[in-house]
C-alpha cells in the first residue's frame, strides 16, 4: 500500500542533486536561517552579539528581512507585536548572557498574552556547557534555567545537524494553542562551524489543534440554552484564536450579554445591544456577572484584572473554555473545557438551542447607565475627553499599543477597539516600555495602515533609543507621550496608600526636541487640539511623536 506521506517525502531527482551538492561556505548559522525560511518566516527581529555573529552573517545570504532594535527587550516587544498582528511565529535572534537576559521582560509579556515568539539565542562554545566555570565571555552556569519559567518550551542544538529539528520543534510549540514564546540555544562554535549538510528545504511544523471533549461542549450547550440569566466573558483567547465571529453568533443565538476582558478588547462589538463593553473594574459589572445563573468564560483565566481584583464571586454555574490547561478552574470551580476558543465555540454552536430574552438589552443598558453615573460624579471630564480624542483620531482598523500608564488604564475600560486584534497593551505581565517598540513590530507586520503607540513619560524613557529604529526603517508609527512629570499611576497609588509619593518624580527631556534630533517630527499638543494633531500625524507616513502635557487621574476603584 502507498501512503500519501510516502509521496510527499520522496525527493525528486533535482532535489537529490541539490542535496548531494550543497553550496560551499555555509555554517550552522545558515542552517538557522534556512530552517526559518523553510518554516515560512519572512522577517526576523534581534540584536547582534559576539557569540551570535554566525547567525547574523548568514542573514545576508538569506531572503529573510532583518529588523534590528537598540535593546533586546525592545526587540522582544517588537517580535511579540509581530506575532499578535500576523498570528505567525516571530523569530527573535539574541546573543548570550546579558543580551539574552535583557529579553526576559518581553518574553514574559509574550507568555502572558499568548504571542508566538521563537527566540533563538547563542551560547558559549560547547566546551563551556555543563555547569563548569570556563570563564567565557557572557558565561552563565545554566542560561536555559533563566528562561525555563518564562517560555513554553526550551530547545537545544549541540551539533549542526540538530539545528533544523530543534527550531522546528520550537516553532510548533510556539504556534500550539495557547500561543507563546519558546527558547532555542545554539553554542557559538556550532553556529560558526562549516557544514556540508544539504540546504534545509520546506519544513512542516504544523501544530495540533486543541480540541474539546464533545461530552463537555454538549453539557455547556445544554446549560446555556436553558439558563435564565446567561452571561459571557470574552478574554484574549477569543482574539488570539480568531473566534470573534463565533462568539457573536453564540451571544445572539442565546441572547447572552457579553463583557470583554482587557486582553479581549474588540472581541465583541462595543455598541452591540448585548455588549457590556469592558467595565470590569466596576462593581456594577461585577454584580451583574455574579447574578448570572450560567457564566460562560471564553479564553480567560479570570485573573486579577478580569475579576475586579479577585472580588468577583460567582453564584451560578461557570463554564470555562481555555487552551491553557493551567488556567482551567485556577480561580473558580467550573465546567472546564480544555480547548482552543474557536473550536470549542463552534462545537457549542452546532448543538445549542436558541434562547430568546427580550430583557437582555435593557439589563445591559441599565448596567452601562449606572457606570456612566458613577463616573459623572467624579469630575473626570478631562480623562474622558482625552480617550475620546484618541478614538476620534485613530482610523478604525489601525492597531494601537498601550504602555502601563493612566491613559491605558482608562482605555482598558473605556476605549472602543472597534475591531478584534487592534488594541494591545502590556497588561499581561505589566512591564513598562512595551508600547513603542511593539508598535514598531506591528508596523513591520502590516505597513498598509498607521500604528499608534501610547506611553506616559516614565514608560517612554524606556524606549527612546527606538526612535532611531523608527527612523532607520521609516516605520509608520505615531507615538503619543502623555507627560505628567513622573510615574503618574504610582504617584497616585502611593499618595492614596501612604499620604505622599516617593521615587515617582522624574526629570524628563524635551520630548519634541529629542524626537526631532532623531529626524522624527514632533508636536506639542493640548487636550483641545489632541484629536487634530494625532489625526495629522497618523495621516503622515513615517514616524512621529505627539506630546501631551496632562495630569490625568484614575476613576475611583470599586474593589477596596
Amino acid at each position: 500500500m502507498t501512503h500519501d506521506h510516502d509521496l510527499v517525502l520522496r525527493p525528486t531527482p533535482a532535489q537529490i542533486e541539490a542535496a548531494l551538492n550543497p553550496p560551499p561556505g555555509r555554517t550552522g548559522g545558515d542552517l538557522v536561517v534556512e530552517t526559518l525560511s523553510g518554516l515560512g518566516a519572512t522577517t526576523v527581529f534581534g540584536l547582534p552579539g559576539q557569540h551570535a555573529l554566525g547567525m547574523f552573517d548568514a542573514l545576508r545570504r538569506s531572503p529573510l528581512r532583518y529588523v534590528g532594535l537598540r535593546a533586546e527587550n525592545n526587540a522582544g516587544f517588537a517580535a511579540d507585536a509581530y506575532g499578535r498582528i500576523t498570528g505567525e511565529a516571530a523569530p527573535l535572534l539574541l546573543s548570550t548572557g546579558p543580551g539574552a537576559l535583557l529579553s526576559l521582560a518581553a518574553l514574559q509579556e509574550a507568555a502572558a498574552a499568548s504571542a508566538p515568539v521563537v527566540a533563538i539565542a547563542s551560547q558559549v562554545p560547547a566546551a563551556g556547557l555543563g555547569g563548569g566555570r570556563r570563564g567565557y565571555l557572557h558565561e552563565l552556569r545554566d542560561q536555559q534555567a533563566s528562561f525555563r519559567d518564562v517560555v513554553k518550551s526550551v530547545h537545544m542544538a549541540r551539533t549542526p545537524s540538530q539545528i533544523p529539528s530543534a527550531i522546528a520543534a520550537a516553532w510548533e510549540s510556539a504556534l500550539t494553542a495557547p500561543h507563546g514564546p519558546v527558547w532555542v540555544e545554539i553554542p557559538q562554535d556550532v553556529l560558526t562551524a562549516e557544514t556540508t549538510l544539504p540546504v534545509v528545504t520546506a519544513m512542516d511544523a504544523t501544530p495540533e489543534d486543541v480540541v474539546p471533549r464533545p461530552e463537555l461542549t454538549a453539557v455547556a450547550a445544554h446549560l446555556l440554552a436553558h439558563a435564565e440569566r446567561p452571561v459571557i466573558v470574552a478574554g484574549g483567547g477569543v482574539v488570539r484564536s480568531d473566534a470573534s465571529g463565533k462568539l457573536r453568533a453564540l451571544a445572539e443565538r442565546i441572547d447572552a450579554p457579553v463583557v470583554t476582558t482587557f486582553g479581549g478588547k474588540g472581541a465583541f462589538p462595543w455598541k452591540h445591544p448585548l455588549s457590556l463593553q469592558s467595565w470590569l473594574e466596576d462593581r456594577h459589572t461585577t454584580d451583574f456577572l455574579e447574578d448570572a445563573d450560567v457564566l460562560l468564560v471564553v479564553g480567560s483565566g479570570l485573573g486579577e484584572l478580569s475579576s475586579n481584583y479577585h472580588t468577583f464571586a460567582p453564584r451560578g454555574r461557570v463554564i470555562q473554555i481555555e487552551a491553557d490547561a493551567g488556567k482551567l478552574e485556577s480561580n473558580h470551580p467550573a465546567l472546564g473545557i480544555h480547548a482552543d476558543a474557536r473550536i470549542a465555540l463552534q462545537a457549542i454552536l452546532e448543538t445549542v438551542g436558541e434562547r430568546t430574552d427580550p430583557t437582555a438589552p435593557e439589563r445591559v443598558a441599565a448596567v452601562l447607565g449606572r457606570v456612566r453615573d458613577r463616573l459623572a460624579a467624579q469630575d473626570l471630564d478631562l480623562e474622558q475627553r482625552v480617550v475620546a480624542a484618541v478614538r476620534e483620531a485613530l482610523p478604525a482598523r489601525a492597531p494601537s499599543f498601550w504602555d502601563m500608564t493612566i491613559l491605558a488604564y482608562w482605555a482598558w475600560s473605556a476605549f472602543d477597539a472597534r475591531h478584534p486584534n487592534t488594541m494591545h497593551s502590556a497588561q499581561g505581565a505589566g512591564g513598562l516600555g512595551y508600547a513603542f517598540p511593539a508598535a514598531l513590530g506591528a508596523a513591520v507586520a502590516d505597513p498598509s495602515r498607521p500604528v499608534l503607540a501610547v506611553s506616559g513619560d516614565g514608560g517612554a524613557m524606556y524606549s527612546l533609543a527606538e526612535l532611531a529604529t523608527a527612523r532607520q526603517y521609516g516605520l509608520d508609527v505615531t507615538w503619543l507621550i502623555v507627560d505628567d512629570g513622573g510615574y503618574g499611576i504610582l504617584r497616585e497609588y502611593m499618595t492614596d496608600a501612604y499620604g505622599e509619593a516617593t521615587g515617582t518624580e522624574l526629570t524628563r527631556p524635551d520630548f519634541v526636541a529629542l524626537a526631532e534630533s532623531f529626524g522624527v517630527p514632533g508636536v506639542l499638543t493640548t487636550p483641545g487640539t489632541l484629536a487634530a494633531d494625532l489625526a495629522k500625524s497618523l495621516a503622515t507616513p513615517g514616524p512621529s511623536v505627539v506630546v501631551l502635557p496632562a495630569l490625568l487621574r484614575m476613576f475611583e476603584p470599586t474593589h477596596l
